[in-house]
């Protein structure tokens, strides 16, 4: 074929072809040559709770004092007002902690009582055991009130700085729950309710902690 021929045929076959056709063929878009479509968005970290509010410094530094520590400092923490206390303050505090502690076993057992009259207390001996149980019951609701008033005159001796007035009346409400054990081990073995079994050790301990704050006012006063 002639060569003006071929040059022709080539002019023809670019006229016919769509221009689509030919920019396909230029390659891709410039507009793809940022690596196409849009950046995932991190979603932002889950917040963390913050933890909670460390005990105040005199707290650990007095409770380090005391025979019961991990005690000491959570009753203290649990009171507000132990973020700004001084240690009388903190004394305050921790026979306040005991006396809730023997009211409370007071009602419990003063509960106990009714319910053994009524025939209503599982464990209660029977042929006439009940109404010894009954009586012990209501014999240890008042021990432990007599517990909840000597530390509401302990705190008002604390109030007074007559810190040795205020460890008398913390060391007798430690006692008074154990009248109530040794009366229930003399006349009915085995009956002594594990509710206040368990309370009469929180009380002994609260009113340890008591105590040995109390000794810390006690020898700062003397120094």
């Amino acid at each position: 074929m002639a060569p003006s021929a071929m040059v022709l045929i080539v002019l023809l076959v670019l006229v016919v072809l769509p221009s689509s056709t030919l920019c396909s063929r230029a390659g891709p878009s410039s507009k793809h040559g940022h690596g196409g479509g849009h950046a995932k968005r991190v979603p932002p970290p889950a917040s963390v709770p913050p933890p909670p509010p460390a005990p105040a410094a005199l707290v650990r530094a007095t409770c380090n004092s005391t025979s019961y520590y991990d005690l000491c400092v959570a009753e203290l923490s649990a009171d507000p007002s132990s973020a700004t206390a001084d240690v009388r303050g903190l004394s305050s505090i921790a026979v306040s902690a005991a006396a809730a502690n023997a009211s409370g076993a007071a009602q419990a057992a003063a509960a106990l009582a009714n319910a053994t009259d009524a025939g209503t207390t599982a464990g209660v001996a029977g042929d006439g055991g009940g109404a010894v149980v009954q009586r012990l019951l209501a014999t240890c609701a008042a021990k432990y009130g007599d517990a909840r008033d000597a530390l509401a005159a302990a705190k008002g001796s604390i109030a007074q700085q007559d810190y040795d007035m205020a460890s008398v009346h913390v060391s007798a409400a430690a006692e008074y729950p154990q009248v109530c054990r040794a009366l229930f081990a003399r006349q009915s073995p085995g009956d002594y309710p594990p509710e206040l079994a368990a309370t009469e050790v929180a009380l002994r301990q609260l009113c340890s902690v008591a105590l040995d704050i109390i000794a810390l006012l006690s020898s700062s006063d003397n120094n």
